[in-house]
């Protein structure tokens, strides 16, 4: 896949960065959009992808246009952009690691040392998605990188089979175990999602979506 494939998200990326310079000068943009695209299609990837990004970056919107909800967007959107951009199953590091392209990236592309900081942090954000009272930026980043937990059961499964494939290393047993304890983790939690609009829309359906897989995985699987 390539950038051309996707020119409206290559629109978005520009408008995001161009947008977030405040009209200061600075390199163009399509050619950092076009690497993180680019990023997004490796083939190591089947829910981490470019259908991933574009949903993360509607639910931002949809939290800012249904919800109201504040922060810095444009940073957020950035942050968006590069929560992922790398990605390997097999490794522990990537938010990290994409805060630090982030950092790299921003700085050539003209932002602030505040701007670059901020996604930076908000990238990193999403190893744990507990932003703090009062973080706006990480709790409407959060919700929206989490909101694919609040879809209908159809689109869950599928959100749940392309999981597995990501990780099809791991043997049967140990995903199992795995997941449920990420599963049971996020049911423990007094909120799932942070901001007013995604607590009353979403909270509700996502427990319901949780509840369901954890009791999938705790039944004994058929046996051949």
């Amino acid at each position: 896949m390539t950038a051309e494939e996707h020119p409206e998200l290559l629109q978005r990326w520009n408008a995001t960065l161009l947008a977030a310079r405040a009209g200061r000068e600075g390199p163009d943009p399509a050619p950092y959009g076009r690497n993180l695209l680019s990023r997004w299609a490796e083939p190591q990837r089947r829910y981490h992808t470019v259908d991933h990004l574009r949903a993360v970056l509607d639910r931002i919107d949809e939290l800012t246009d249904l919800g109201g909800e504040g922060g810095e967007l444009e940073l957020v959107r950035l942050a968006a952009w590069f929560h992922d951009a790398v990605y390997r199953p097999d490794r522990s590091e990537n938010e990290e690691r994409s805060a630090v392209l982030a950092e790299k990236a921003l700085t050539e592309a003209g932002l602030t040392a505040h701007e670059v900081t901020e996604v930076a942090r908000l990238v990193r954000l999403t190893t744990t998605h507990d932003p703090s009272p009062g973080d706006l930026n990480g709790e409407t980043l959060c919700d929206a990188d989490l909101a694919i937990l609040a879809t209908a059961p159809d689109t869950y499964r599928g959100y749940t089979e392309a999981v597995r494939e990501e990780y099809a290393f791991v043997p049967d047993d140990a995903f199992r175990t795995g997941r449920a304890a990420i599963l049971r983790h996020l049911l423990d939690l007094p909120r799932l999602f942070r901001t007013p609009y995604g607590a009353a829309a979403w909270e509700g359906r996502a427990r319901e979506n949780l509840e369901r897989e954890l009791k999938q995985l705790s039944e004994t699987p058929d046996q051949d």
